[in-house]
C-alpha cells in the first residue's frame, strides 16, 4: 500500500480497493493502522505518505558505518568541485543514494537520498557490479533486468558483462548519459579490507561541463584521493 501511495502521490481507499484484492473493510483496518502509527496523512479521505517514514529510513542511514565515514569526504567533493557528489549502496539488487551534497553548480536531476536506481545505467551502480561475484550480477540482472532509460543505455547482458571488466581493470566507471540525457557522472567504487565492494561515490554534472581531462583526469583524481580517506575510516576506525 506505501508503494502505491508513493507512485501515485495521493490515493483514496476506493482506488486502494480497486488495486489489491481485498474487502473494503481490510483497506480501511490496514489504512486506520498506517494513519494511527504516522505512517501516512489522511486529508479528507486522500491519503499520502507520512513523514514516520522519515525517522526510520533516517535512523537506518545513520547506522550504516559507511554513511558516517563518508559524508564528509562527499560534502567535500562537492565544495572542491562544484558539482553534484553522491554516494551509493546496493540492497536488494537497485542502487539507493544515501548521502549527497550539491557544489555551487550543481544541476537538478530526479534523484534524491533514499532513491532507488537500477544499477546498470548510473556510473555509480557500474562501479558497484564490476566489484561483485559474477554469479550475484547474473542474478541481479535476472531480478530486474536491464530496462532502458535513454538511448545510451546498455540492454545486452554481454555488453554490460563486458563494460563491468572494463571497470574492474580501471577502477573507474563513467556515465554516458546513460540514465538521464543531458547528464555525465563519474565513480569510483568504495572496497574494504576483505576486498569486498560497500558502495561507490561520484560525481555528476551536464556534458556542457563534464569534458576532457576535467572529466578523464581531474574528477578521477578527487574520487580516488575521498575513496582512499573513507576506505581508511571504514576498515581502521
Amino acid at each position: 500500500m506505501l508503494e502505491v501511495i508513493k507512485e501515485r502521490d495521493k490515493v483514496t481507499a476506493a482506488e486502494l480497493t480497486d488495486e489489491f484484492p481485498l474487502s473494503k473493510s481490510s483497506i480501511h483496518n490496514y489504512l486506520n493502522t498506517l494513519e494511527h502509527e504516522g505512517y501516512i496523512i489522511n486529508e479528507e479521505g486522500t491519503y499520502r505518505l507520512g513523514l514516520r517514514l522519515l525517522d526510520l529510513g533516517g535512523y537506518a542511514r545513520h547506522k550504516k558505518r559507511l554513511y558516517q565515514s563518508s559524508k564528509d569526504e562527499v560534502t567535500k567533493l562537492a565544495v572542491e568541485s562544484g558539482e553534484m557528489a553522491n554516494l551509493l549502496v546496493e540492497e536488494h539488487g537497485r542502487g539507493i543514494y544515501l548521502y549527497r551534497a550539491n557544489g555551487e553548480q550543481a544541476v537538478t536531476s530526479d534523484s534524491y537520498i533514499g532513491h532507488r536506481v537500477y544499477l546498470h545505467n548510473t556510473a555509480l551502480g557500474l562501479a558497484i557490479l564490476a566489484h561483485l561475484p559474477r554469479e550475484r550480477v547474473n542474478e541481479i540482472i535476472e531480478q530486474h533486468g536491464l530496462p532502458q532509460t535513454t538511448e545510451n543505455t546498455i540492454t545486452d547482458r554481454n555488453a554490460l558483462l563486458d563494460r563491468l571488466d572494463r571497470v574492474r581493470e580501471t577502477g573507474l566507471a563513467f556515465d554516458e548519459e546513460e540514465r538521464l540525457k543531458g547528464l555525465r557522472c563519474v565513480a569510483i567504487p568504495i572496497i574494504d579490507k576483505n576486498d569486498e565492494v560497500k558502495g561507490a561515490i561520484s560525481i555528476s554534472g551536464p556534458m556542457s561541463r563534464l569534458q576532457g581531462d576535467y572529466y578523464q583526469t581531474e574528477l578521477p583524481e578527487k574520487l580516488k584521493n575521498a575513496a582512499n580517506m573513507i576506505e581508511l575510516n571504514i576498515n581502521y576506525t
